[in-house]
């Protein structure tokens, strides 16, 4: 029996969009998924997203960032923890991603936010996503 993982279909998505090339790609919406574009617009990783309501539950389109050559802004996205196998992290033990060129988002008592805003506030939570 496979549970799903919005986010992970979410990330994955937006994968094979940036492999096609294309400019936005839309994404059942959810609450979840609002926060995590909101982190990725305020670091740079997407041009925008807005919300186009339907009879459902609405629909997120993502608009993509690419620079002169035209290559994506965003070079990676993982899934860290899962419905099966969930990650959580302290405040003191967040994970750097690649340096701290990447970004790891996650959900904390405060919120949805970066890894930088977690050890900045020394909170830690479950370690939803990473972002190069």
């Amino acid at each position: 029996m496979s549970m799903t993982d919005p986010i992970a279909d979410m990330l994955t998505r937006m994968r094979n969009a940036l492999i096609a090339s294309y400019s936005t790609v839309d994404i059942p919406n959810s609450r979840l998924k609002i926060d995590i574009a909101k982190v990725m617009k305020s670091e740079g990783f997407i041009k925008n997203f807005k919300i186009i309501e339907d009879q459902k539950q609405g629909i997120m389109r993502i608009f993509f960032k690419y620079d002169d050559k035209g290559d994506s802004i965003i070079s990676g996205l993982k899934r860290i923890s899962k419905p099966g196998c969930r990650m959580y992290s302290k405040g003191d033990r967040i994970p750097q991603v690649l340096n701290g060129f990447g970004v790891c988002i996650l959900s904390t008592s405060q919120g949805i936010m970066t890894d930088k805003q977690a050890r900045k506030l020394g909170i830690g939570g479950e370690v939803i996503c990473s972002i190069w």
